[in-house]
């Protein structure tokens, strides 16, 4: 480790560091993450007014449950766009719905979909959107969007809607009109997320390795660009409790880098990186 950084920061401080991050979140930090926990952490060091990392490491196995939370933003990563990875939002609006309202005709149309690290909220209003898009023809069907997070500072800013500008550069004229109100005098650059779509998500701080409090079942599950911060153990114990929360036939969606080849059987790939539940 730097003999120049502002703490002394050992193998040890960050093994330790490590296994904290392991037991509050199921993520596993490499060898490389090193510097990154280094940066983020020694802000809380100053804020705490606290001498060492050891210092640190303790108030947090204390049970501190405020500094606990502190510790858990610090260390995950958040990084997310609007319609990242479009062929998912593409076939949700395109296959996923349009299976659905047929496989639901002249019943109760109910769909329930959960988005699983959500992140500052792009993901859910991306989903959002192809469903209200899909769905503008059947307005009598019953639609609830979850998105969870870890992280209650960028639930913080998935609740409130509002982005800069630069945020949407990517998504088409059409949909800005449609779906963003534009700023004005002190929000002059920015967007905010129109109160329909905000009133299809429920927005909840959740630990996915914790017990869950909602029971579902769910149709649709996003869970993308997660796993790729856990072992497999972990990945195994987690997609086995999506497929228990899922209907029978339910979807599920993971990040571009991941796989649940060898992980679980339980579901069938059917695109790309789109899975059925199978059993």
């Amino acid at each position: 480790m730097s003999k120049d950084r502002e703490f002394s920061f050992t193998t040890r401080d960050f093994n330790d560091i490590r296994e904290l991050v392991s037991h509050n979140t199921g993520i596993v930090l490499s060898d490389a993450k090193q510097d990154m926990v280094y940066s983020r952490l020694a802000k809380r060091l100053r804020k705490l007014g606290l001498k060492s990392f050891k210092d640190y490491c303790a108030l947090i196995k204390s049970d501190n449950n405020e500094e606990v939370g502190h510790f858990v933003n610090a260390v995950t990563t958040n990084l997310t766009s609007f319609f990242r990875e479009n062929h998912h939002f593409e076939y949700l609006k395109e296959t996923l719905v349009p299976e659905f309202i047929a496989n639901q005709a002249g019943q109760k149309k109910q769909l329930r979909v959960w988005s699983s690290g959500c992140s500052t909220g792009e993901e859910p209003y991306s989903i959002s959107m192809a469903l209200k898009e899909a769905l503008a023809s059947h307005p009598e069907c019953d639609v609830k969007l979850l998105a969870t997070d870890l992280d209650t500072n960028v639930l913080d800013t998935a609740c409130h809607g509002i982005y800069s500008e630069d945020r949407v550069n990517g998504i088409s004229k059409e949909r800005l009109q449609r779906w963003f109100l534009k700023g004005k005098d002190s929000s002059v650059n920015k967007v905010k997320v129109s109160s329909e779509l905000q009133d299809m998500i429920t927005f909840r701080q959740l630990n996915l390795m914790n017990e869950w409090p909602m029971r579902g079942p769910f149709d649709i599950i996003f869970c993308r660009n997660v796993v790729i911060y856990f072992d497999k153990p972990t990945q195994r114990r987690l997609f086995n409790r999506y497929a228990d929360i899922l209907v029978p036939g339910g979807h599920l969606f993971i990040g571009h880098s991941e796989t649940l080849y060898k992980v679980t059987d339980r579901f069938e790939l059917i695109g790309n990186t789109i899975y059925r539940k199978i059993r």
